[in-house]
């Protein structure tokens, strides 16, 4: 850590602040020093909340040094206990203090880096996936909850019936990983053994590619799409003045947008059935043997942006009526609307047995985080028309709304968003095709992104350096002011006031259009102008920083 942060941070006047800061600095430690490192504190007027270290050589057993060619702790932070007396040598520091001594100065050498962790349905079954599931509605508190962890600072949820993804800006890239995946284990019950098993985890560039292939429709079952980019915009709004959808993240979140909107506008991805909804409603119908949708008696569960899909799609291919379950009748009523040329039927829920005992279809598209359909529920149900076979059930929901066990039943078969691929398969080559289209796309907006975070490296320069320009302004102001004595009148000290503002407002007009980003400098010659100020005018922009992420931390530890 660097030295000017860490004296900056070490006086604090309450013993509060010290055990806050003592606990900060034991999560940045690595493990084994951490486990048994003593830390001190005692207080004096001359030297208030202050820590007494003892240190000598520790000294490491045969069968450690036989495993390794070298020590494994380095030699300059080697930490023992008060009670060890033996040639000890004493000597007073804050618990900031003992990072620049010791191997967790490189923790916060680390730059903070963005980074995703999350699984997906590439990489993990439906049955893990429903267990991460977050309710949109519960995305602000994921996002309080993450920010207050030691080593993040922004951070975002995606969470559909495909994916669990978290993104995050992490001070440091381990610790920031490994506090996310254990808090995806907490919330699911998942082990983090197991959730290593299917996560992925991208950092920096290759985390901003990702979110933007995600954006585009590239990395959904059904390659191209186009629910998930409305998903992508839901994240945005619901970030919006949530503490920790701060402004790297929501600029990474928009700009993707934007990329799913040029990809689908340039390349004609999108044509086509590309939605999990379109799929569904196209698997059902490979499944009805000797049927149509014309002919089959179909019940929809749920109307919402899912449910509304099916019918839509269901409307497409030749299905003329339905029911349809939900809640309230209002939105069934807008889709009736809509869609005049086919009967649609609203249920209530409460009725949700009765009318799938009169359906050979069921579409299950709700946000019900327990399931609707029991084993012991369709196993009552009567059997359909012989020439359907089985009842179908088809679950599009994350989680389940179907439970598995009814797929043991012989009366009924069950499929879900992981049996879609069957469908996905058939047009998969022609969307391959256009995918290649829409790389060139993405490689475009992904160095236009990069050039824009790295512009922000910008902004503490410029956030000092006007700073530094307004102490000066004021100090002098101030002191014309003394030097005039009181007979000034109030006209004449304002003109002085506005004459000093002007003159700071024309000396910074020239190192801020050469801080500014835009297409007269390159990237290189903005951050080699940030830097030349930086030195000239001493301004110490990492280290201030730096000091200013860890109090913010070390305040959320207090509280």
């Amino acid at each position: 850590m660097h030295s000017s942060c860490l004296s900056a941070l070490s006086h604090s006047s309450s013993s509060s602040s010290m055990a806050a800061e003592t606990a900060l600095i034991a999560s940045l430690l690595p493990s084994p020093i951490a486990k048994n490192a003593t830390f001190t504190s005692f207080s004096s007027s001359a030297s208030p909340s202050q820590v007494s270290i003892f240190y000598k050589p520790i000294k490491i057993s045969r069968s450690l040094v036989s495993q390794r060619k070298k020590p494994s702790l380095n030699t300059r932070c080697q930490v023992v206990f008060p009670n060890d007396n033996n040639d000890s040598k004493a000597f007073t520091a804050s618990p900031l203090q003992l990072l620049k001594s010791s191997p967790a100065n490189r923790y916060t050498k680390e730059r903070s880096c963005l980074a995703v962790i999350g699984l997906n349905v590439h990489t993990a079954s439906v049955e893990i996936r429903e267990k991460l599931a977050i309710p949109e509605a519960q995305w602000p508190q994921a996002i309080s909850e993450l920010c207050a962890m030691n080593h993040i600072e922004e951070a975002a949820v995606l969470s559909t019936c495909n994916r669990m993804e978290v993104y995050v800006v992490a001070l440091s890239q381990h610790r920031g990983v490994k506090e996310v995946t254990e808090w995806m284990s907490k919330i699911s019950g998942v082990p983090v053994s197991e959730l290593c098993q299917h996560q992925f985890v991208l950092y920096n560039k290759d985390a901003t590619q990702h979110l933007f292939e995600v954006a585009a429709g590239l990395n959904s079952l059904v390659l191209g799409e186009g629910q998930i980019l409305a998903q992508v915009k839901q994240v945005v709004k619901v970030g919006q003045g949530v503490s920790g959808f701060d402004r790297k993240i929501s600029g990474l979140f928009k700009h993707a947008i934007t990329v799913g909107k040029r990809v689908r506008s340039e390349t004609n991805i999108s044509s086509g059935s590309v939605s999990v909804s379109a799929a569904a409603v196209e698997l059902a119908l490979m499944k009805l043997t000797g049927s149509s949708y014309a002919t089959a008696r179909v019940l929809v569960v749920g109307a919402g942006k899912m449910g509304k899909l099916v019918i839509k799609h269901l409307a497409a291919k030749g299905c003329k009526n339905m029911v349809v379950l939900n809640r309230t009748e209002e939105r069934v009523a807008a889709i009736r609307e809509e869609i005049k040329d086919v009967e649609i039927i609203y249920k209530p829920l409460s009725e949700m047995l009765s009318c799938a005992s009169e359906a050979d279809v069921v579409f299950t598209c709700t946000a019900s985080e327990t399931p609707l359909f029991l084993k012991e529920h369709v196993e009552m149900l009567p059997t359909v028309q012989p020439e359907i076979g089985r009842r179908l059930f088809i679950d599009i929901s994350v989680p389940r709304n179907v439970e598995q066990s009814v797929s043991e039943l012989k009366t009924a078969v069950v499929y879900n968003v992981d049996d879609l691929k069957e469908v996905v398969e058939a047009n998969k080559e022609d969307r391959q095709r256009k995918a290649m289209e829409a790389q060139t796309i993405l490689l475009e907006e992904l160095n236009k992104f990069e050039a824009w975070k790295d512009s922000l490296e910008t902004v503490p320069t410029i956030k000092r350096l006007k700073g530094n320009f307004e102490r000066i302004r004021d100090a002098e102001f101030n002191k014309c002011l003394s030097k005039i004595g009181d007979n000034i009148s109030e006209k004449n000290k304002k003109a002085i006031y506005d004459l000093s503002v002007a003159l700071v407002k024309k000396l910074l007009r020239g190192p801020m259009e050469n801080l500014r980003c835009d297409d007269a400098r390159t990237l290189d010659e903005i951050l080699e102008n940030m830097r030349a100020l930086n030195r000239m005018f001493d301004l110490e922009t990492d280290k201030s920083v730096l000091e200013q992420k860890i109090r913010a931390k070390v305040e959320q530890t207090r509280k």
